[in-house]
């Protein structure tokens, strides 16, 4: 009897560090889980009311190229009129919005300043932004040789993915893809590429 009592009080004394250690990690954990939560959020509220269409019934993603990368949504439902036609209008709209150095929609939905943008914005005539329709919706292709707003770009992209969370990929090396997983015609196709399909 006096063994397992000196037993269970060792096992008590080892034990409750580990109890009252780990509770605290659990609790940072769901505060910074909570806070994640709550910026994700506020990106896709502000972001609705910026493009003018509803995150849920749409879908982004942030493609990163060689020479830039594309901004792309489409609509979830082939039957979403409204979506589509938003989102064309918002696309073109950010496209000359881009062209002309401004950033406010993107800095209004995120709620600071993405990375990239201070320099894509100083190099505004090193790089080109085009418009382009797609199947249920439409992408901004976003294109520089300038090196400094490649550089620049991929780092607005890559926040983009990050921030959006659209799992696209944000490794440039890895950023190889099948023509195929395109919604509509590739935009990095290279020119003979594009004429077999």
């Amino acid at each position: 009897m006096v063994k397992s009592k000196n037993w269970l009080g060792i096992l008590l004394v080892l034990a409750l560090p580990l109890v009252l250690f780990a509770r605290p990690q659990d609790a940072s954990h769901k505060h910074d889980q909570h806070q994640h939560d709550q910026r994700l959020d506020g990106v896709n509220k502000r972001g609705d009311k910026a493009m003018g269409f509803s995150h849920e019934k749409t879908t982004h993603h942030f493609r990163l190229a060689d020479d830039g990368g594309a901004i792309e949504v489409t609509a979830n439902e082939a039957s979403d009129s409204t979506s589509l036609d938003q989102i064309k209008t918002h696309l073109s709209h950010i496209a000359k919005m881009f062209k002309e150095g401004d950033f406010s929609t993107p800095m209004f939905t995120h709620g600071e300043v993405p990375p990239g943008v201070p320099a894509m914005s100083r190099l505004k005539s090193e790089i080109t932004y085009k418009f382009e329709p797609i199947e249920r919706g439409g992408r901004v292709r976003i294109t520089a040789v300038n090196a400094e707003a490649l550089a620049a770009i991929h780092d607005f992209l890559r926040y983009q993915i990050k921030d959006h969370q659209t799992g696209d990929t944000q490794d440039l090396a890895a950023a190889g893809h099948s023509c195929a997983t395109m919604t509509g015609a590739c935009p990095f196709a290279k020119s003979d590429t594009k004429s077999k399909q």
